[in-house]
């Protein structure tokens, strides 16, 4: 396998945990002074992962959940890879599947243990 299809799976394996609130996995991929700018931020710069914990805390709602990777790209910087893409989150819920698509960028940085991921920036497509 090559590093690109590697880290895509690597960060499939990310966008999966989050779509499952595997909050285990979650943190095994992530660097505990993870920095990011999303939406849910209202803004500003989120350090850290207390932050995000919430969104694994509340239930699930019932229904099937994805996120699927659009037109990814992976730009390797020495020890560290940018892998850009647009996410399509599909949502079953009661009136069928929502979907909803967010542009991202997620850095990742080699270490002796393997890649963690220690930014992300996140905007969503209206």
């Amino acid at each position: 396998m090559s590093d690109t299809a590697a880290l895509l799976a690597l960060n499939q394996r990310l966008l999966d945990a989050i779509m499952s609130a595997d909050w285990r996995t979650y943190t095994e991929l992530c660097a505990a002074d993870l920095t990011a700018f999303e939406p849910e931020a209202c803004g500003q710069l989120v350090e850290g992962l207390a932050f995000h914990r919430i969104y694994f805390d509340v239930p699930l709602h019932s229904g099937r959940r994805q996120a699927t990777m659009a037109s990814p790209r992976v730009r390797f910087l020495g020890e560290a890879a940018i892998v850009t893409y647009v996410r399509v989150n599909q949502v079953e819920a009661e009136g069928g599947v929502q979907s909803h698509a967010f542009e991202e960028t997620r850095v990742w940085h080699k270490t002796e243990s393997g890649w963690k991921h220690v930014h992300f920036h996140r905007s969503r497509i209206h």
